[in-house]
């Protein structure tokens, strides 16, 4: 006789896994055609949206780490997208890389002091858009300074998934740390940052 342990099992995997079967889709839901973003207010979707940082790591190798758990929203309309505004925020204790003691600094004084400036934003002031790219200029707040920045961004795909309206874009920008007041271990850690931005943006079907 089976345990209940696994009766209960073999009863999921009997009723919930044909279910689940079902909604996926059989090919993917978002495609890159401009032509299928739709006019409106969009929330980003935090499980989906990252902003990576790299740096060389005292000459010796390229080291990598990103921040989860983004927010924001855009608004935009395909007919006029250098009208399009877009925010972004950013929980700096999602900082996230491969070594705990390190995110444990970053998270203190030396650099990000999240205690005291917990969240950085990015607020676009003008966008030019030319087909599936565009340059949004904007502001950048990191530890309570603000620097302008532009992102080199990039169209990857529009569709429906689950209901939800979804629209998704890469963009690129290099900054100066020590701009923002983080400016620990220059020059052995460089002063310039690239950072990375993928960013899921959604709103319920209409």
């Amino acid at each position: 006789m089976k345990s209940l342990p696994a009766l209960i099992t073999g009863l999921y995997l009997a009723t919930a896994l044909p279910v689940i079967a079902q909604e996926m889709p059989q090919t993917p839901p978002g495609t890159s055609d401009v032509r299928r973003v739709t006019a409106g207010t969009y929330t980003v979707d935090p499980g989906h949206s990252q902003v990576a940082f790299t740096v060389n790591h005292l000459g010796f190798s390229t080291y990598r780490g990103i921040f989860g758990d983004v927010t924001g929203s855009m608004t935009i309309d395909p007919k006029a997208p250098a009208k399009a505004k877009v925010s972004i925020e950013i929980p700096i204790k999602r900082v996230m890389t491969t070594s705990t003691k390190l995110d444990e600094h970053l998270l203190g004084a030396d650099f990000f002091d999240a205690a005291k400036y917990p969240t950085a934003r990015f607020e676009s002031t003008s966008i030019r858009a030319s087909g599936k790219t565009a340059r949004i200029s904007g502001n950048l707040t990191i530890k309570g300074v603000t620097k302008p920045v532009v992102l080199d961004a990039v169209f990857v795909g529009a569709g429906t998934m689950m209901g939800k309206r979804t629209v998704g874009f890469d963009a690129t920008t290099t900054i100066k740390r020590s701009d923002f007041g983080v400016s620990y271990a220059i020059p052995l850690v460089p002063d310039t940052v690239p950072l990375q931005i993928s960013v899921a943006f959604e709103k319920p079907e209409a």
